[in-house]
């Protein structure tokens, strides 16, 4: 017997001919004993339609109302999931997020798992039911619908998984594992079979859209092995575990991974005195806007004034232009300027720790193509470098290229 949660995405839900799919892979998969927790998401693109309606009455619609709109599109997942299951003679329930004991923190969008309460999962699974959870929701501490961003389902199932204590957790997906890089940008790349939390916490973070960076901290936090796997077929997936089991890494770098949804901000002329960078990136922090690659620099030593660069998420760019200068305006600085045509590109590996080169072979594919590198950043683990977006899909795979050659 074994206590199992699956999460499905949208594509593989896309239809009612795919979830009715689901429920009969479910059922094949499934030992006599075991217990089944879904996890899944709003079908196929509900969610950029939900959105268009909002965009249809409002520019500028209240971040509540927007959560009470977006945790629709799982509800109607979950119910018509259920009833495939009952029409194939199986006993299920649905449940919402809140219902679930999905508890969130009260930041609409982009709200996190504080803890979830899985009292009504285990009573409903002791009744010999399978339970269908809605996916990217849960409940604040004021009792409001939170959304939990982009990819939240994966967070959910990993989320439920480590509360109930489950023997695996599996992610279905419309891609059937990790790669080396995106397949669809690098003919080349290659399917691992394992992978570390860490190694795709930092290529999740930098890019990768297979997984949540959140999910795989959860996956960490409770030390759950997550199975990447493909709705649409067999194959055997990718392993997301804390450590190897077996010694499949010929390469150094795990991926090459690539992020355009990005926007660079310069605060030119910052005077060179303690406090500054608090203030600006606090007011960022306030406003949960997250800050990725950071670099102060020298402007002019004799007049003590720098200059900062940072980078954050495309849809945040004009509340974070609009903080910045806010932040800065009795400072004396020269100006805010802003660019959305760039995108990042990274390494990540946990063997290029003590392996001297990795920057400079990331460095000289990049220069070989003719791309000029804006911004570089570095963590034990990865090197990212900023470029013009319209170069991305050159510099990744001169980049993979070079390091997964033959």
């Amino acid at each position: 017997m074994a206590l199992i949660v699956k999460k499905f995405g949208g594509s593989s839900v896309a239809t009612t001919a795919k979830i009715m799919a689901v429920a009969e892979r479910v059922l094949r998969e499934k030992a006599p004993d075991d217990k089944i927790v879904l996890v899944v998401s709003a079908m196929g693109d509900t969610t950029d339609e939900l959105l268009d309606l909002a965009g249809q009455i409002s520019p500028h619609p209240n971040s509540r109302e927007m959560d009470m709109l977006l945790a629709t599109g799982e509800q109607v997942s979950v119910a018509l999931l259920a009833m495939a299951f009952q029409q194939l003679g199986s006993v299920s329930v649905s449940l919402t997020g809140p219902q679930a004991g999905v508890m969130t923190n009260s930041v609409y969008s982009k709200a996190r798992i504080l803890d979830v309460k899985p009292d009504r999962i285990k009573s409903e699974l002791a009744k010999g039911r399978i339970v269908i959870v809605a996916g990217f929701q849960g409940l604040s501490p004021e009792g409001d619908i939170t959304t939990l961003g982009r990819g939240g389902s994966d967070t959910t199932a990993v989320a439920i998984a480590g509360a109930l204590r489950a023997d695996s957790c599996e992610i279905f997906t419309d891609v059937d594992g990790v790669y080396s890089a995106d397949p669809r940008v690098v003919k080349a790349a290659r399917r691992m079979k394992e992978i570390t939390h860490n190694e795709m916490l930092e290529m999740a973070r930098l890019g990768a859209v297979v997984m949540q960076p959140r999910s795989v901290e959860m996956g960490k936090h409770y030390g759950v092995p997550i199975h990447v796997r493909s709705t649409f077929t067999q194959e055997a997936g990718t392993i997301i575990r804390e450590e190897y089991t077996m010694q499949e890494r010929e390469f150094i770098i795990r991926g090459v991974t690539h992020d355009t949804n990005v926007a660079k901000i310069a605060i030119l002329g910052v005077p060179d005195r303690p406090g500054i960078a608090h203030k600006i990136f606090s007011a960022l922090a306030n406003a949960a806007i997250d800050v990725d690659m950071i670099v102060q620099s020298i402007r002019n030593s004799d007049q003590h004034i720098n200059d900062i660069v940072f980078t954050i998420a495309k849809a945040d760019l004009a509340k974070a232009k609009g903080l910045a200068e806010q932040a800065t305006k009795d400072m004396g600085v020269l100006r805010v300027v802003v660019e959305d045509n760039v995108a990042k590109v990274s390494v990540v590996g946990a063997g290029m720790y003590g392996s001297p080169g990795i920057a400079a072979t990331m460095f000289g594919a990049l220069a070989e193509a003719g791309i000029n590198i804006e911004v570089i950043s570095t963590s034990e683990i990865s090197i990212s470098c900023l470029i013009q977006a319209d170069q991305v899909k050159d510099a990744v795979n001169a980049i993979h290229s070079r390091f997964f050659q033959g």
